[in-house]
């Protein structure tokens, strides 16, 4: 085998995992700031019969997927004051195999909760509106980024 062959066959085997893994942190903040981040706050026509509807819609669009989340959370604060907190997140969360934290501030955040007794169908959400902590995923332990939100404190 050439040198040029014996080291493109080395940056695959070392390298390629390493661009999987960023291209898919990459995508994980990309659909964080997406799907959790509304600041500010839009607000929705009528049509869509409140907030959460219009947002869930966008989201159900967003991750290309007919099932109906029971639950979302969406914060409306600035990405660099929600980005602060995975700068150091000590905590290893072994049901998500990723680092978490609980933020330090609270944060105006909207509940979307699938309303009970619908046809499967049907996607109608109930809003709550709130200022609560939140436990983020993260995507490493120093100099992180947001990649999840797991619940409210």
């Amino acid at each position: 085998m050439t040198p040029a062959g014996v080291l493109l066959l080395f940056l695959q085997l070392v390298l390629g995992p390493t661009l999987v893994m960023d291209n898919r942190l990459h995508t994980a903040i990309k659909n964080f700031r997406s799907l959790h981040l509304d600041y500010p706050r839009v607000v929705y026509p009528r049509g869509f019969r409140g907030y959460c509807n219009g947002l869930m819609a966008y989201v159900r669009g967003r991750m290309q997927d007919w099932f109906c989340p029971k639950i979302h959370y969406v914060v409306h604060a600035p990405w660099e004051a929600i980005q602060e907190d995975c700068k150091h997140s000590e905590s290893f969360c072994e049901n998500y195999n990723e680092y978490c934290t609980l933020t330090q501030s609270s944060f105006p955040i909207t509940i979307c909760t699938l309303g009970s007794k619908q046809p499967p169908t049907s996607c109608r959400y109930n809003s709550t509106l709130t200022n609560q902590r939140l436990y983020l995923l993260c995507s490493r332990k120093y100099d992180g980024e947001p990649i999840g939100v797991i619940g409210l404190y």
